[in-house]
This record gives structure tokens, sequence and C-alpha cells, in this order.
């Protein structure tokens, strides 16, 4: 079995190599390809993960590449963890917000935006190497902004196998988990718990909480609360949680508490993509290190926890036809509501699924209430128009894209922004040029 990893000099592939490595007996890989533009983290990072697989003895073996459609051909497996325009792009897209009074944020706002329409087209054309290369291949999509990407798949690339990821639910669950476990004093095992979720990716709002079916969210709610009133700075105003009786994404900070973070940015740099630009100079001088086998500790400090956890249980659910219960970013099919007015069944939505063989299955869910689908609605309108406005080098669409989404500028300054954001990315954006 190949796996092929596109965007393979990234410095999180080690952990997702040590969870291959855990997965062994069950995952019958034989070639993990590392595809990567790049040449020199390519080389970095892929000499530090053939070592890894090496010093363990592994029964599958480390290629490099820097063809993506060779690559590709044969894989069973395609991964997507890429950045087109690397770090540099990122800190663009937090300065674009900033240089016009906006948040300046990798995944939400205009910096989300100028990062799809980067995106887009280089998933779309992955998409048809595994049509014409690796036919039947599932293609799983780490590469933000996950879920307007993902959206975009399903689109334009609707025969293609493909389903978006994000370790923000996981990481949700483990903490739940650990809150749960000091308040009764009992271990609970990670697959006996489910977390009840959705929205979007990076808008979403958690809701329940089933521990061996047993639903405990009454006293995580009751729980979560009365440590909001002990904090001095809460992450969140108490008087929303005990409204919405949910625990929202942390993302959703970026709209309900707007000119909050917007002021933390004031104290810019370093904004985050110069902090990880920091982190992974340090990391890369790591991996260059020919005696080391294991990951640094410092890889920690890039963000991404539980990212092997979530790609390999994934893969190993769907190869072993498994019916685990997972969270991602698939087209819902009217699992919502059963098909409730106004969330039309191809929305693609950040909810659970059950997992087996024949793909990804969302599981009925109850609609958000109104209070939360506003949001939604309007961001997921932004994420249609930017689909179109990426695929086809649209400015009209683009316009309007920015004109909906509520962390966008106010109408008079919509056409400064975008020239802006286009003249920003023009070596990649071409669809815009031509």
């Amino acid at each position: 079995m190949k796996v092929t990893v596109i965007g393979g000099g990234s410095t999180y592939t080690p952990e997702l190599v040590n969870g291959f490595l855990a997965r062994t007996a069950t995952f019958p890989l034989t070639e993990l390809c590392l595809m990567d533009i790049n040449e020199e983290r390519l080389a970095i990072v892929g000499g530090f993960a053939q070592r890894m697989v090496a010093a363990k003895n592994a029964p599958f073996k480390v290629t490099l590449s820097t063809n993506q459609r060779e690559a590709i051909r044969g894989a069973t497996y395609v991964t997507t963890q890429l950045r087109v325009g690397m770090m540099e792009a990122r800190r663009n897209d937090e300065y674009l917000g900033l240089r016009h009074g906006l948040i300046g944020q990798e995944t939400t706002g205009v910096g989300g935006m100028g990062k799809a329409l980067r995106t887009i087209p280089v998933l779309l054309s992955i998409a048809n190497d595994i049509r014409e290369t690796a036919p039947g291949a599932l293609l799983v999509n780490f590469t933000n902004p996950a879920g307007l990407v993902t959206e975009a798949l399903a689109r334009y690339a609707p025969d293609v196998p493909a389903v978006g990821v994000c370790n923000v639910p996981i990481g949700a669950k483990m903490r739940l988990i650990k809150s749960l476990e000091e308040r009764l004093g009992t271990t609970i095992p990670a697959e006996s718990a489910h977390l009840n979720t959705l929205g979007l990716n990076h808008l979403t709002w958690h809701r329940g909480f089933t521990v061996e079916g047993e639903e405990m969210w009454p006293q995580i709610m009751e729980g979560y609360l009365a440590d909001l009133r002990t904090q001095e700075h809460p992450e969140w105003d108490v008087q929303t949680i005990e409204s919405l009786r949910m625990i929202p994404n942390y993302y959703l900070q970026y709209f309900y508490y707007t000119d909050k973070k917007f002021a933390s940015q004031q104290n810019w740099p370093p904004s985050r993509a110069e902090e990880v630009i920091e982190i992974e100079n340090g990391l890369l001088a790591d991996y260059a290190n020919p005696a080391l086998t294991e990951p640094p500790a410092d890889l920690m400090k890039r963000g991404g926890a539980y990212y092997s956890t979530v790609a390999t249980q994934l893969l190993n659910a769907h190869y072993n036809d498994l019916g685990e219960t997972h969270v991602v970013n698939v087209p819902h099919r009217g699992a919502v509501g059963g098909g409730t007015a106004g969330w039309p069944a191809d929305w693609v939505l950040e909810l659970p699924c059950r997992v087996d063989r024949a793909g990804m299955h969302p599981l009925p869910a109850e609609p958000l209430p109104t209070a939360c689908f506003g949001l939604l609605s309007a961001v997921k309108a932004y994420e249609l128009l930017t689909v179109e406005a990426a695929v086809h080098g649209d400015r009209n669409a683009a316009y309007q894209a920015l004109l909906v989404h509520p962390l966008g500028p106010k109408a008079d300054k919509v056409q400064t922004v975008l020239d802006d954001m286009l003249e920003t990315h023009k070596e990649h954006l071409p669809q815009f040029w031509q």
C-alpha cells in the first residue's frame, strides 16, 4: 500500500511518520511517498523521516519526489498538507488584514480568503492527478482552510473521494476527557468518548459529549461555567456560554470578540507566521542532524497536537472498514435535520461521520440554533463565492465574497482590499491575471 503526502517537506511530517510507525500492525503500509516542490526542505525532512523509519525497522520505505503526478501514481491514499507560497504568504495574509484595519489571520477573514484563492486550484490539480493515475484513492485534505478547500473539491471534483480533516475536534475531545477524568476521578478511554459538534471548519459549536453512550454534557457545562467564573481572563464571557449552552470553537473568538483580537494584533511583530518561521528554522536545523531519529520536543511549539492521531486513525478506520465515528468535513447530504430548510444537502460541514471502507457517512444531527446559524450561513455564502472566484478567476465573485464575510471590509473598502489581496499574491493567482 502506498500513501502519498503532498507537502511532505512540512515540519509536521515527522509527527505523521510516527503515526504510521505506531500502526504497522493494522495498517499495512509499504511505501510512504513524500512529495514537495521545495527540494531543500524535502531533503532535510525526508532524510529525517527515513532515519525514523530505519531506526524502528519499519516494514515500509520512505520515498521522496518533487513530481506531483508521479508521486500520486498508484497511491491508495493521498494526504495534503501544503502551503502555496510557504510561510511568507501566510505572513502576507496576516498583514493584509492588519493594514486595512481588519483581522489578520491564516484561515478566516481576508487572510483565509487569500489562502483559499491560492490553494484551491492546486488541490483541484491534485484531484485530477488522482483521477488519472490513482483512481479510487481517497484524498485526505489537512490544508487550510480545510472546509473551504473541501467545498471546492466536492463541487469541482465530485468523482474523487475526498474528506477535509482538522485537529481542532480531537483537541476539544481530549480536553473534555481530561476535565471529566479530573471531576469524576476515573480514567476514560478515548475510543469510548464521542464529541457532538457541528458547523464549518474553524466555525463549530460543541454541544454534546457521550462516554459509553451516556450523555455527559450537563456535567461538562456545569464544570466549564464554574471554571470560567473563577478565571481572571476567561476565554469566553460567562453569559454567552450560559445562553448558548455550547462551547464555541476557539476561532469564533475572531467573530465574537473582534475588537479584542484586533487590538492584540497591534502588538505585531511578531505575528503568528513570524513566530512559526523561527520555530521552523529551529526544527529544520534539528531534523538535519544525522543522529536524530525521534521528533524533537520543540515540534509541539509548531501546533498541530494530535495531528498524527487524526490522520492515521482516519486512514486505519477507512482501510479496515471499522465503522468508527470521526469528526470530518464532507457534504452532509441531508444529515442535518433530515434536510431541514436552510441547510442545503450539498453544503460541506464539519460533523461526526461513520467511517468505513465505503467512505464517510454523516450521522444524523440536529440543526444549530438560529443564534449560530445566522453566522454560519453568512460564512458559508462567503465560502461558496470564494470557490467560484478561485476556480474561475472571477473578480466579481471575489468582491462579493469579501462583501458578505462578517470579518470583511465595509462595502466602500471592498475593492481596495481586493486589489491589495490580488496584487500581494499575484505570483500565486494566475487565474486572476490572464
